[in-house]
């Protein structure tokens, strides 16, 4: 349930009083870069950063190029429980994948362990995620495609669904984040003009990950708030 609310250190609430600051990561990921600070809405077992109500943004592939599967140091952050899913759906996947990427998942597998001991998808000679292709000088998503195709029932992983939002799990709770970077500017603006927020723009896999209630309570935050 949501259980706080707060706004510059003042409860918007009645007894709502808890203010968390947010946990930044310091590893750069494709898709992520660095975390801004914001007060914190906790709901259930999540503490969620304000950013997500305030900033704007909807993605503008024709402006970014789909850089945030390029740029970076690690490959997408993956669960676990994503490996399995990731080696089953690789045959229908194949057929999408540049040379170069299959190549390269060839000899890592679906998935590598970084140096912090991440799960995270392997990249081609140390650049963009390997199960990257390029349209026209666009870098897009192969599983993405082969389920828009009807391939296959899994979108893509949550860590890229999920993008600008970051998830850090921690023992008692889970702190999502929004990630500001540089390369999405054009995304930033877009959402300025379209005035969509960030929560707005990942209604879907924000539901994906942690369901309809969560996400009505977010909501709720939102008209609160205001």
């Amino acid at each position: 349930m949501l259980t706080k609310v707060e706004r510059n250190g003042r409860a918007i609430n009645k007894g709502l009083e808890s203010y968390f600051s947010v946990i930044n990561i310091k590893k750069e990921y494709l898709c992520a870069s660095k975390t801004s600070i914001s007060t914190m809405i906790a709901i259930d077992n999540t503490i969620v950063s304000e950013h997500l109500l305030e900033k704007k943004f909807v993605c503008d592939i024709n402006a970014c190029k789909g850089e945030c599967c390029v740029a970076g140091d690690s490959g997408a952050p993956l669960e676990q429980d994503e490996i399995a899913i990731m080696e089953d759906i690789l045959d229908e996947v194949k057929p999408y994948l540049p040379k170069d990427g299959l190549k390269a998942i060839e000899k890592q597998g679906v998935f590598v362990i970084d140096d912090d001991g991440d799960y995270t998808t392997p990249l081609v000679k140390g650049k963009h995620c390997a199960f990257t292709y390029f349209d026209e000088g666009i870098a897009k998503c192969a599983i993405e495609k082969a389920y828009y195709e009807g391939k296959i029932t899994w979108k893509k992983p949550i860590s890229c669904h999920l993008y600008p939002v970051r998830i850090t799990k921690y023992k008692d709770y889970e702190a999502v984040n929004y990630h500001k970077w540089e390369i999405c500017k054009p995304a930033c603006t877009f959402g300025a003009k379209l005035d969509v927020p960030v929560y707005k723009f990942l209604r879907e896999p924000l539901i994906r990950k942690y369901g309809e209630d969560w996400y009505k309570q977010l909501e709720l935050a939102d008209k609160m708030k205001k």
